[in-house]
């Protein structure tokens, strides 16, 4: 085949085969096309044929998509669709190697969470009636993610089994089905107070806050209720389901506690996860400095 004509047919061939073997989407076939289809093009720059391109080429190939400032992600993907490639011609005896196998990894950036202020997290935790049984229950729910750090999914997912009340603790099934307790304070226990002479008896219910049928309230129905009050109580940029959960990691430590006691509460099983949050408040400490400081930029 000519470097001049592209390797389309045979890569839409490819990707045909593949969507019916590995039960593909049809956005992700065509991910896979796009992605094989922009390599080709750039080798036949070089006058090069992606089926005989070596793994130099391959590396300087994913070099200049970090040049274009594409994210790691995308450049991941681009690279997994010429690992892809290069396995199907290993199958069909067309090359011996794999020029994509034992490249360097690709180390993803990390993104820091969005911080709300603690005046922020007053207001979300405020917005709620409280006149009402379903204004009580969330005020509950708010309460009790912005006093624990729990996930969203963990907190629908309690039961009063959970609860401890004397000892002020709730127990937490995690992700990987790991147990941790977490402590809450005298706030989330008035709170969690008012609810339970509230919440109505359902039999076999033991979801500490149900939905509708006494069935565990989604993960997405309390994220909606979250983003309106976040819009009632004029917090914006709208918060995410984990806001509350970042705004409970960053305030402590901003407020000296110690790293390895936070991922102990959050129920990070690497501390690295949590470091994420050491970030998040010298960024507020610099742009404080910023704002306040005579010499600062603000």
């Amino acid at each position: 085949m000519s470097i001049d004509q592209p390797n389309e047919e045979t890569i839409t061939g490819l990707l045909q085969r593949l969507a019916m073997l590995r039960g593909w989407s049809p956005k992700t076939t065509e991910s896979y096309r796009s992605d094989l289809l922009h390599a080709d093009a750039f080798f036949r720059t070089k006058r090069s044929d992606l089926m005989l391109i070596e793994q130099s080429e391959v590396l300087g190939y994913l070099a200049s998509l970090r040049q274009e400032g594409l994210k790691e992600s995308t450049i991941q993907r681009r690279r997994s669709a010429l690992s892809t490639w290069f396995s199907y011609l290993q199958d069909q005896g067309i090359r011996d190697d794999h020029p994509a196998r034992n490249l360097p990894k690709i180390r993803k950036s990390r993104s820091l969470p969005k911080l709300l202020s603690e005046q922020h997290v007053e207001a979300l935790l405020a917005a709620p009636d409280t006149t009402t049984p379903t204004g009580v229950r969330d005020r509950c729910m708010l309460e009790i993610l912005y006093a624990t750090g729990l996930r969203v999914s963990e907190l629908v997912s309690l039961s009063l089994a959970n609860i401890d009340m004397a000892g002020g603790l709730v127990r937490v099934i995690g992700k990987g089905d790991k147990e941790r307790l977490v402590p809450f304070g005298e706030e989330a226990e008035r709170w969690l107070q008012e609810w339970l002479m509230l919440r109505p008896m359902k039999p076999g219910c033991s979801f500490l806050f149900a939905g509708r049928g006494g069935k565990a309230m989604t993960r997405q129905n309390f994220w909606l209720r979250i983003k309106q009050y976040a819009a009632q109580a004029g917090v914006f940029p709208l918060p995410s389901p984990h806001t509350l959960r970042h705004a409970f990691a960053t305030h402590l430590l901003n407020h000296g506690a110690d790293l390895r006691a936070v991922q102990m509460l959050l129920g990070h099983s690497n501390i690295t996860t949590t470091e994420i949050y050491t970030h998040v408040a010298k960024a507020r400490l610099h742009e404080l400095v910023n704002q306040s400081h005579p010499l600062g930029r603000g």
